[in-house]
């Protein structure tokens, strides 16, 4: 658990009082070019421009980010999914597959009423039921009516509505912030690929003492449509503004990084080290309370870099905090998460037991194989020491660490009925999995692939600064004289761009001790030679696991693993059978733990 962390004094002192001078002269730097980001060509010379920034402006914010040990970091080497094709990630069909298979696959559900609804409290916030119609859709639905897309499984969303709609008014309150709730509706073509069919972009509005939604419905518009080509281009950055956020705030640190901790502490003082599930969960605690530390005192502290790169702000943990109150830990195991949205329906003919109803779901495809794996692994070993429920019963450590784990460390959530009794050897083998998936793959989904996307951050951005463009105003006249440049000063400032994507590029580096899935640091973890073969097995299912997505990456049917940006899905991607010479931003392998 406390491992070798020399590999990651990835934050250094930012907001000691011996910074604070230098940190303040920074944040005016700020102030001073937030409109003084200009390009004549997004794709082609942004990267330079952040490159150039930070040779001229050596950030000993920036520098404090280094790991020890390597300059990498001072490269800041082209983001995938820009690196082959420049205007790639600019297209409806990327936009579209990155909520499949981008660094948060983990919001999109199948719509299944038409408009969307919300679930907010109509006394406080009226009727927040979308205005998107039929009429806006229709056209982009193969023929069929909207009826027959929703039956057919064929509609579905990307929803931050209700995610952002109650903190607008304070959120937009901030310096340099417009930010918008957005909901988009998406539609499954026939080839098996997703397109956005609209957008809907919300502001609160005070009514009669109800904070109500003044909503704005856009749609696509063809490369070529000149201005109205770049306002949806817009649009879907504004989207992408709230997805960024939602990952970095809830995907990543609530619904891995947080949520862990109660069981690596459960597990520390309730387990002796000898205990069998001790030994079964202790890699994947490895460095986890270090990097959790380390990130409460540098990155998610007050007026630390998370509030200063993200446009919740000082508002951005209080987000947190309160999805946390709708956390369930059942819902963490991937089958369940993706019935609840919708993506699958339980088959008990699968080997998963649920079938996807997007066959060609990178995220999900891949990870209920790595499930499967460990479900299969943890499932061998418990029954070496669990041969019936009674011995689980009778184990009083057992016990304790579970009542500990659910009536300590989430003490919040001690009385929700999801929890399980923890009688049954099916409840733990349900519980070890969902903890291992939780600190290996889901942490692997959500975090090494965030330089990969988010590098670049106009594929990306973390803040939208102005009003989507109105035909007629004198913004639309500055939009239609340099689409380019109105774009980008309407997207994340460029020192907040500095500080984010060099934090990015460190957060998303592998290093050269990395213990994947599979692996163990020691060939000692046990004596026991049942453990061990079952541990072998283990290994070499994720070795086929690699082999699979190998094929399937390089397979013309899947569309949706290998997009225009030529940058194939290996975020699941075990890494099993490294050796060690993977290290830095590869966006693949799967650690066996959140150690950064």
């Amino acid at each position: 658990m406390f491992g070798n962390i020399g590999k990651i004094p990835i934050i250094g002192d930012l907001t000691g009082s011996n910074k604070n001078a230098h940190l303040k002269g920074n944040l005016v730097l700020m102030r001073k070019t937030v409109l003084g980001f200009d390009v004549t060509s997004i794709a082609g010379s942004l990267m330079d421009g952040l490159g150039e920034f930070r040779k001229q402006f050596p950030l000993q914010m920036v520098k404090d980010l280094m790991p020890a040990g390597g300059d990498y970091v001072l490269k800041l080497p082209m983001p995938k999914i820009i690196k082959e094709d420049k205007k790639a990630w600019m297209s409806d069909e990327e936009f579209a597959r990155e909520t499949l298979a981008g660094v948060n696959p983990l919001i999109i559900r199948r719509l299944t009423e038409f408009p969307p609804k919300s679930t907010l409290d109509p006394s406080k916030y009226g009727d927040q039921t979308s205005t998107i119609t039929e009429a806006h859709i229709a056209g982009s639905l193969e023929g069929l009516t909207v009826q027959q897309a929703l039956d057919s499984n064929r509609l579905y969303i990307l929803d931050h509505h209700d995610h952002y709609m109650p903190f607008l008014i304070e959120v937009n309150s901030l310096n340099d912030n417009f930010i918008y709730a957005t909901r988009t509706l998406l539609f499954l073509r026939g080839d098996g690929t997703l397109a956005p069919v609209a957008i809907e972009m919300s502001l609160p509005e005070l009514r009669d003492g109800i904070t109500a939604a003044k909503s704005t419905v856009y749609t696509p518009a063809p490369p070529t449509a000149g201005a109205e080509a770049w306002v949806w281009r817009l649009a879907k950055a504004y989207v992408n503004v709230n997805d960024y956020c939602w990952h970095q705030g809830i995907s990543h640190w609530l619904n891995t990084h947080a949520v862990m901790e109660p069981f690596v502490i459960a597990t520390n003082r309730q387990l002796s080290v000898t205990h069998p599930v001790h030994r079964l969960l202790l890699p994947h605690y490895r460095d986890t309370m270090n990097i959790n530390a380390l990130a409460r005192q540098k990155l998610i502290n007050a007026g630390g870099i998370f509030e200063m790169t993200v446009f919740p702000r000082k508002y951005a943990i209080e987000i947190s905090s309160k999805v946390y109150g709708s956390w369930n830990f059942t819902e963490q195991a991937l089958p369940d998460d993706l019935i609840k949205r919708g993506m699958a329906v339980p088959d008990p003919s699968s080997p998963y037991k649920v079938r996807l109803l997007i066959e060609d779901y990178p995220y999900a495809s891949d990870g209920l194989a790595v499930w499967h794996a460990i479900e299969q692994w943890v499932t061998e070993y418990l029954a070496i020491y669990y041969p019936n429920d009674g011995v689980l019963q009778a184990d009083v450590e057992l016990q304790a660490w579970w009542k500990e784990a659910r009536e300590v460390g989430h003490a919040d959530l001690k009385d929700e009925h999801w929890w399980p009794k923890m009688q049954t050897v099916p409840e733990l083998v349900k519980a070890c999995t969902t903890i291992i998936w939780i600190a290996s793959a889901l942490h692997a989904a959500v975090n090494f692939g965030q330089y990969p996307y988010c590098g670049y951050h106009p594929n990306r951005p973390s803040v939208s600064r102005r009003p989507m463009p109105v035909p007629g105003s004198d913004a639309y006249k500055e939009l239609e004289k340099n689409p380019e440049k109105f774009f980008v000063r309407s997207i994340t400032a460029q020192f907040q761009a500095v500080v984010g994507i060099s934090l990015l590029e460190i957060l998303s580096s592998h290093s050269s001790d990395e213990v994947y899935l599979g692996q163990r640091d020691t060939k000692e973890w046990t004596s026991d030679a049942k453990a061990q073969e079952a541990f072998k097995r283990f290994g070499a299912r994720l070795t086929e696991i690699e082999k699979r997505v190998e094929a399937m990456n390089k397979d013309p049917r899947f569309k949706n693993r290998y997009s225009a940006a030529q940058f194939p899905y290996t975020l699941l991607f075990p890494n099993t059978s490294d050796k060690g010479d993977n290290t830095g931003v590869t966006a693949k392998g799967i650690p066996n733990s959140i150690s950064i």
